[in-house]
């Protein structure tokens, strides 16, 4: 994010944004390396990847627009991790959704909002249906860092956050 986007969003100065930034920066430089070899990578190859190889072209990378090319440097920083996020909550329901049929529980999964799962459940399945989304959300993909859920109860979907 820009610092003009960041002073936007949370209502500060831009030149107070720009400070948070280099100092996020300062103090986690392999998020910034990691953010400029993705930019690098897809100038080289027009496109980047997600951790499944998803693949997504950027054309915007060469615009000689500087507004569509600084479009394009964002799509390559933020496509392989938030890309990524979506390949691995998106494994999480196949595993979740089989695991739920095979157990002979009534549990439905009924909706998906970006990292999270509501399942429709019975009170006497309830401490089942945890555990099959520990199990089957936290292994999901294999990273060098633990997948980590955390599972609410409700008795709708606001109670349950």
């Amino acid at each position: 994010m820009s610092s003009f986007g960041l002073s936007t969003e949370i209502n500060v100065s831009r030149k107070e944004a720009e400070n948070y930034i280099n100092e996020y920066f300062r103090v986690h430089p392999k998020v910034k390396e990691y953010m400029e070899r993705m930019v690098e990578f897809c100038k080289e190859n027009n496109y980047v990847t997600t951790i499944t190889g998803r693949r997504r072209n950027i054309a915007e990378i060469h615009s000689s627009n500087f507004m569509t090319r600084q479009l394009g440097e964002r799509l390559a920083m933020n496509t392989p991790v938030q890309g990524s996020a979506a390949d691995i909550i998106k494994i999480a329901m196949v595993k979740v959704y089989r695991a739920l049929n095979i157990s002979g529980l009534d549990a439905k999964m009924i909706l998906q909002v970006h990292d999270e799962l509501l399942i429709e459940t019975a009170p006497e399945e309830l401490d089942a249906v945890k555990q099959i989304l520990q199990e089957e959300m936290t292994g999901a993909a294999e990273l060098s860092v633990n997948l980590e859920i955390d599972v609410h109860d409700g008795e709708n979907w606001y109670e349950a956050k």
